[in-house]
Formats: C-alpha cells, sequence, structure tokens
C-alpha cells in the first residue's frame, strides 16, 4: 500500500511522464543502499511499450520546485527518445567498445568505509551481439563537495554524467571488463566539471572524431544490436560525453548521410546504417578486439609469471 509519500511521488512522475510521451507500466517498492524506502517505476513510450526503462527515485523526494521539475521534465523528453532506439540501454566508448548499462541502484549514497563520497553502484556489460560475458561491477563515488553541483542524487539529476564518467574511465584503461569480479571505482572529480563554465567535460574531440563516432554507434546499436532499426543520433548525453553541441552532431550525423554511410530516418535525429557501413565489419571488429586488450591489465600477466622487482 502507498504511504502518502509515495502517493505524492507518483503523482508526481506520473504528471510528468505524460507530458514527456510515456507510461507507467508498473510501480514497486524498493530499497536504496541504506534500506531507506524508494520507489521503482517502469517507464515506457505511451504508444510503443514493446520497450521500457526504470527510473528510481527515493520515496521522500518531491520534485514540485521549479528547478527540480524542469531537469526531471528534460530528463524524461530525452527517455522518451532514448526507448525508441533498438537497445535504449546501450552507449558506445570513444574507442568503440558497445556497453549496456544496467542494475544501477538508485540515489547516491554515503560510503561505509568513512570516506568523504556519495556512492551509486551499477554494472556495464559488453555487448557484441556474442552473448559476451564480460562486465565490470561499478562502485562510482563523488565527494560531498563535487555533490554540491548536483541538483540533487537522484536518478534524473546525474544518470548522464555518471555513465560518461564510466565511459571515459574505460577509455583512460581503467576498468577491466571480466567475467566476474569485485566492484570497480569510478571517481567522478572535478576534473570532469569547470564551475567557470557550468558544463562537464569529458573528450575533446574534432568534427571527423564525432563523424567517426557516429558512424560507429550507427553501426553496433543499429546493425549488429538492433536488427537495422533506428537509433538516436542527437543525444545529449553523447555531446556531453565528446565535448560537442548537439549542432556538431547534426552536423557530423548530416555529413555521414552525405557520404552515404549512414541513412537518415524520417524523422532525421535517428539514423540507420547502409550497406557501406556495414561492408566495415571487419574493421570495427579489430578495433573493439584492439580496445579490448587495452583494458586488460597486462602488468597481471607479468607478474603471475614471475617477471616482477617486488
Amino acid at each position: 500500500m502507498y504511504t502518502s509519500t509515495q502517493a505524492i511521488l507518483a503523482g508526481q512522475v506520473e504528471a510528468a511522464a505524460k507530458a514527456a510521451g510515456l507510461a507507467i507500466l508498473s510501480s514497486e517498492v524498493g530499497a536504496d543502499f541504506s534500506g531507506n524506502p524508494t520507489t521503482r517505476f517502469t517507464l515506457a513510450l505511451a504508444d510503443d511499450t514493446a520497450r521500457s526503462t526504470v527510473l528510481e527515485l527515493s520515496d521522500k523526494f518531491d520534485f514540485s520546485h521549479t528547478d527540480l521539475l524542469s531537469e526531471v521534465r528534460v530528463y524524461l523528453a530525452e527517455t522518451a527518445k532514448r526507448l525508441k532506439n533498438p537497445r535504449p540501454d546501450c552507449y558506445l566508448t570513444l574507442h568503440g567498445i558497445p556497453l549496456s548499462f544496467g542494475k544501477f541502484a538508485w540515489p547516491f549514497h554515503t560510503s561505509t568505509s568513512g570516506a568523504d563520497t556519495l556512492l551509486v553502484h551499477g554494472e556495464v556489460r559488453l555487448e557484441d551481439g556474442e552473448e559476451s560475458m564480460l562486465n565490470a561491477k561499478i562502485a562510482a563515488s563523488m565527494t560531498l563537495t563535487f555533490a554540491e553541483i548536483v541538483q540533487a542524487p537522484e536518478q534524473p539529476f546525474a544518470e548522464g554524467f555518471i555513465y560518461n564518467a564510466v565511459r571515459k574511465t574505460m577509455d583512460q584503461g581503467q576498468l577491466e571488463l571480466v567475467k566476474s569480479g569485485n566492484r570497480q571505482p569510478v571517481p567522478v572529480t572535478t576534473r570532469y566539471y569547470s564551475r567557470w563554465q557550468k558544463k562537464f567535460s569529458f573528450n575533446d574531440t574534432t568534427e571527423a572524431q564525432r563523424m567517426e563516432y557516429l558512424a560507429a554507434k550507427v553501426y553496433w546499436l543499429s546493425g549488429v544490436l538492433g536488427g537495422g532499426q533506428p537509433v538516436w543520433l542527437l543525444d545529449p548525453r553523447d555531446a556531453q560525453y565528446l565535448n560537442a553541441t548537439v549542432a556538431e552532431l547534426k552536423h557530423a550525423a548530416e555529413a555521414l548521410a552525405g557520404e552515404g554511410i549512414i541513412q537518415l530516418a524520417s524523422d532525421t535525429e535517428y539514423g540507420i546504417p547502409t550497406e557501406a557501413l556495414l561492408g566495415h565489419r571487419a574493421r570495427y571488429e579489430v578495433e573493439l578486439a584492439e580496445a579490448l586488450a587495452f583494458l586488460k591489465p597486462t602488468f597481471n600477466e607479468d607478474m603471475r609469471g614471475g617477471h616482477t622487482n617486488m
């Protein structure tokens, strides 16, 4: 049975979801890392419930304040566009690794080790179309000082930059994809945020790099994982990850279409691969193999072989 706070939250989510063209398929009582009650809402497009996503919020979270409501509305509007992707849970790293993000337990919780940090746990999995068992359990952390930048330690306000911090940490070779293992740290620090510009910063990219990224995204998320269905090319989450604007992503997508590498859908924010792009399968598989090799901690192999100065 809903408590009064749960009922208020459910009403707020329902109204905001409806405005974004989403419907609540179900809701259930959950608990955060510390055992405090949460509500997990399963959301889908109102006119297409084939794909869904989960929004988990603290029961006492009230986003009726104008600033909070505005941010939640933006989050849900982007979620609606992302749900049109064949795999809404999948993202690509700059080095060409397709990943799915899941099992994130929101909101943030304070560290139990006594450290001055807030944590959120989740998991990323390699999605190469081969049912890979490789994954990385994540413990993303931010300091209490850094948390002052974030409007609320809840999913709609942090999911984007946390996912991008995971991708950036993998770009740096500091996350390993394994079949089983302990949680790996993903620190979210002020190096990812400019207080002067009031924006996050992850990867400086050129137009050519953005074109390469979008082509690889369409190849993997549509051609390999999505059965040729359109994928969203103008995702603001990708724009943030690439230190670009949505307008720059649009320009890159149009350039790719002009070269016959992708085909824009009737809604030109989405695209599918052409036969020319699908013909680059060998290249993308080599790039993926090289990126995965970069993540492998070769120093451990040396130590197992007895080659150590310790």
